[in-house]
């Protein structure tokens, strides 16, 4: 379907470079609200690239632009995904080039962002040629991490598979499953099919490429003030919904940041002091194993450090015009 531009985000008079701006950094680092200034600076599209953002469901606990946001700058390819609906990197990549094209062809600048580093990776260097998995074998797999959990397929996957077991943690119940059906569909390794290499969308002189990341303690801050704001504002309310779906516990919405401890909550395991400290604390867990990976992948980045922070915008800018 061809993307239908609001006539917002035109490209500016005179204005002859239209490279992609791809925007990374960790959860609550500021790269929505720095994408969001560009696209009115430059007339551009915001394009996600946020694996949680693209489902419908939770709209505040996985912090999508508000509906105020949207009316100032066009946005693409957020909450259009029902959460039964398990959402894939490859199917991320057929979206993103089905609008990258058709902004190209407007003339219209794309600004992608997000913090997952898969779908960055899989703009810049393609995908593994992976054959889609039969239905039968990837319920067979979703059913047994279901009744037997994550540990006991991890140790399944180590005695057939022990070298794409050593890459996970036994507790990744979505990535132990994938490795698992691959396996059983072609009797290759996941590890092997990711070693061969994809089409990208673009190559990286072509683009421009901001990592946004405060100093620790200015990242911690703001994921602590975030959650709070969250929950004042219907965090809850959101995961009381999607408890009510009954959803496969192995889908990825259902590892959206909070979801878990909000359902013990919920479930009156624990209480709403503790479902919050577990919340933060895996929100701060998580952006640091962001910045791990962005340090290993993306070295070649502009990285705008805590000293320009302040000026974000303008240092961003000024980045981009050189």
């Amino acid at each position: 379907m061809r993307l239908r531009l609001r006539g917002r985000a035109l490209p500016l008079a005179g204005m002859s470079d239209q490279r992609p701006i791809l925007i990374a950094g960790p959860t609550a680092s500021g790269k929505s609200g720095l994408a969001l200034r560009l696209a009115e600076h430059y007339g551009g599209v915001i394009i996600n690239a946020d694996s949680m953002q693209v489902y419908r469901d939770l709209r505040i606990l996985t912090a999508r632009p508000s509906k105020e946001d949207e009316a100032r700058a066009e946005h693409t390819l957020f909450g259009f995904v029902d959460g039964s609906d398990p959402y894939s990197v490859g199917r991320y990549r057929a979206d993103s080039e089905c609008v990258f094209d058709n902004l190209r062809a407007d003339g219209v600048r794309p600004i992608f962002v997000g913090g997952t580093g898969l779908y960055f990776k899989a703009l810049l260097e393609g995908l593994s040629p992976i054959p889609p998995t039969p239905d039968d074998v990837r319920t067979h797999w979703r059913e047994e991490a279901a009744k037997s959990g994550a540990e006991v397929l991890h140790r399944i996957l180590a005695s057939r598979d022990p070298e794409m077991a050593e890459t996970l943690a036994p507790s990744d119940t979505q990535r132990i499953v994938r490795a698992l059906e691959v396996l059983d569909a072609t009797g290759v390794s996941l590890l092997e099919w990711q070693s061969r290499p994809g089409e990208p969308l673009f190559k990286e002189p072509d683009t421009v490429r901001l990592v946004v990341a405060p100093e620790r303690e200015e990242l911690h801050r703001r994921i602590e003030a975030r959650f709070d704001t969250m929950m004042a504002h219907g965090g809850l309310e959101e995961v009381t919904q999607l408890a009510a779906s009954r959803l496969d516990p192995c889908l990825p919405i259902m590892n959206a940041l909070g979801v878990r401890p909000l359902m013990q909550h919920l479930g009156g395991e624990i209480d709403r002091t503790e479902a919050m400290a577990q919340a933060k604390a895996e929100t701060r867990q998580y952006a640091k194993r962001q910045l791990t990976w962005a340090r290993g992948n993306m070295i070649t980045w502009k990285w705008i450090s805590e000293k320009e922070m302040k000026s974000l915008v303008a240092t961003a800018i000024a980045f981009i015009d050189s």
